[in-house]
């Protein structure tokens, strides 16, 4: 069999995709490729995913279709072996009392009654960096994934760099502020915490010169020949009408960073693509495949055209925009003549071993503490590496502002609310309950809570502030409910169906109708019929009498068994938690 070397790789493609696979079968993975996209010579994408869940999938790139693929599955070993796939969701009382929920090492911390952060939890430095002001305490570092408050707070090792000591940090942490950053699986530990460490520098200085309107250096011609499958791929995305610009993004060679720009003159949309590796042509490699990650060129009309307003885009909102799926703005300032550094012909490449020492180098330099958990579980090396200050996606803050398990709480109340018998009153203050939590009325309800509902029901498209207008409704208040009726018919109605967008427009009627006493409602019941449907109107009418408040939801119990979605979740799960037992 032909084997298939790429620089950055320490096995053939065809070893690592046999592997990959044979693995994923093992452990019960029935992995199927659902979409392949080769748009521009030597540029593929690839998604694939669980057939029995869904919600399991990853999305590979590379200059060829086994280095695409390759991607994928590795991707895959790394969100499995980090727990990635079900880092959003609640994984109910079975696990949560289990004899461990994320990892057999695992550490619990009991919070006491005057709930001050355990001592041996974090380190100084952490611990600083975490809780500047010291406003941190133990209940908000419960994880949403076990919500167990009673069993303390979960927190898992992480090797310190700078001296191999272990320091636990809360699953909470990791999940609120890291996300999928510094996360990787390869065929040996240097491989892929090479990977991590460059992913890290790659959105590390992304948020650097975008938020700051960094100029950078264009790539002279004379380098770029020396990467010809590069420049054809460029050339055919410019024979499309896609303006290109190849970047040094390395600030003046101190990052193993890259920038690509496409152009899209028919909408003046701009797309910076990043990309990083210890190796000048691997880098720029990745730079243009993530340009068209999971794009054919029709794609290419979503992104904004760069703006002047440097607040704007230097907005975290933004940055996190930029994360997620690269459509955030940037400046014009990128692309001036005058560019804020030199070009550097730079590089940090070697075997895999001599590029990690060469990319902790650059840590060590800047003062940062590296955190490496190392996870073989798989029978693949997968790591999850954190630097503070360098590595976060979301702010510290967030701890406080938006923390993943403030929700957690109202859970059991509100999966419940469909058979619930209450009083008007308590109802009502719920509602209130809602607003003094400071829930975003934008949020969706299943995320806040942790559960994956499938797309097929109301509790997917449920926001904060739709459920505010059923509980209005259950409490009899009309002139509230009305207010958030309106509220969703202006910004929730894109997520309806025909069918719920129908009975909101209908129960925004009947309320007007109902606050006008001097009228006569059986006066308009044959004209309500007519247009709204009979089932529309009856369905309304039982929502303010206060019958029926909440419609299409249903009650959910503690396991979350009516939830064939979140099931499946729990069912990959458990597959995992076998394979750490066997160890």
């Amino acid at each position: 069999m032909t084997q298939t070397f790429i620089i950055g790789k320490d096995a053939a493609l065809e070893d690592s995709i046999a592997h990959f696979q044979q693995k994923l079968a093992e452990l019960g993975f029935n992995i199927e490729e659902v979409s392949w996209l080769n748009p521009v010579p030597h540029v593929w994408s690839v998604h694939i995913r669980d057939r029995d869940c869904p919600q399991c999938f990853t999305n590979g790139k590379g200059a060829s279709k086994k280095a695409a693929l390759a991607s994928a599955l590795g991707e895959y070993f790394e969100r499995l072996s980090t727990n990635y796939f079900f880092a959003d969701f609640y994984l109910g009382q079975q696990i949560a009392h289990g004899d461990f929920v994320h990892y057999p090492n695992e550490r619990w911390f009991p919070i006491t009654d005057d709930d001050v952060l355990p001592a041996e939890m974090l380190d100084p430095y952490l611990r600083e960096f975490y809780d500047p002001h010291q406003q941190l305490v133990a209940s908000d570092l419960i994880d949403l994934q076990s919500g167990h408050a009673e069993r303390g707070i979960c927190a898992l090792p992480f090797c310190r760099q700078s001296d191999q000591q272990t320091v636990y940090i809360p699953m909470n942490i990791i999940g609120n502020l890291y996300v999928s950053n510094g996360m990787s699986a390869g065929n040996n530990a240097n491989e892929a915490r090479v990977q991590a460490l460059a992913e890290i520098f790659e959105r590390y200085v992304k948020n650097r010169i975008i938020a700051d309107a960094v100029s950078l250096p264009l790539i002279p011609d004379s380098v770029l020949q020396r990467y010809p499958h590069v420049v054809e791929a460029i050339s055919r995305l410019e024979d499309e009408g896609f303006p290109i610009f190849a970047y040094d993004a390395s600030l003046g060679g101190v990052y193993p960073v890259i920038c690509v720009v496409l152009f899209n003159p028919a909408n003046s949309g701009c797309f910076a693509s990043f990309g990083a590796h210890p190796d000048f042509g691997v880098a720029l490699e990745r730079t243009v495949t993530e340009l068209l990650q999971g794009r054919s060129l029709k794609d290419l009309d979503v992104f904004s055209c760069p703006s002047f307003d440097y607040g704007e885009v230097a907005d975290h909102t933004n940055l996190e925009t930029h994360f997620i799926d690269s459509s955030g703005l940037i400046c014009w300032d990128m692309f001036k003549q005058d560019a804020d550094y030199p070009f550097v012909d730079w590089s940090f490449s070697g075997s895999t071993s001599d590029e990690f020492t060469a990319l902790m180098n650059i840590f060590q330099h800047e003062q940062a503490e590296v955190y490496i958990a190392d996870y073989q579980h798989l029978d693949v090396y997968a790591c999850r590496i954190i630097v503070p200050g360098m590595s976060e996606i979301y702010p510290v803050e967030d701890l406080l502002l938006a923390n993943n398990n403030m929700a957690a709480e109202l859970r059991a109340t509100l999966l419940q609310l469909p058979d619930s018998q209450w009083q008007a009153d308590e109802y009502l203050a719920l509602l209130e309950q809602l607003d003094d939590e400071g829930l975003d009325d934008f949020t969706r309800v299943h995320e806040l809570l942790g559960i994956a509902p499938g797309k097929d029901n109301a509790w997917y498209s449920l926001r904060v502030g739709e459920l505010k207008s059923m509980l209005a409704l259950a409490g009899h208040d009309l002139e509230e409910a009305l207010t958030w009726v309106e509220w969703s018919l202006e910004f929730n109605a894109s997520t309806f169906s025909a069918e719920r967008s129908n009975y909101y427009r209908c129960l925004k009627t009947l309320l007007e109708l109902a606050l006008q006493p001097e009228r006569e409602p059986t006066q308009y019941y044959s004209a309500f019929v007519r247009m709204y449907g009979q089932q529309t109107v009856e369905a309304a009418s039982a929502a303010i009498s206060a019958e029926a408040p909440f419609y299409g939801l249903f009650a959910v119990d503690e396991n979350l068994q009516q939830l064939t979605a979140h099931q499946a979740l729990l069912a990959a799960y458990q597959k995992l938690q076998r394979a750490k037992r066997r160890g």
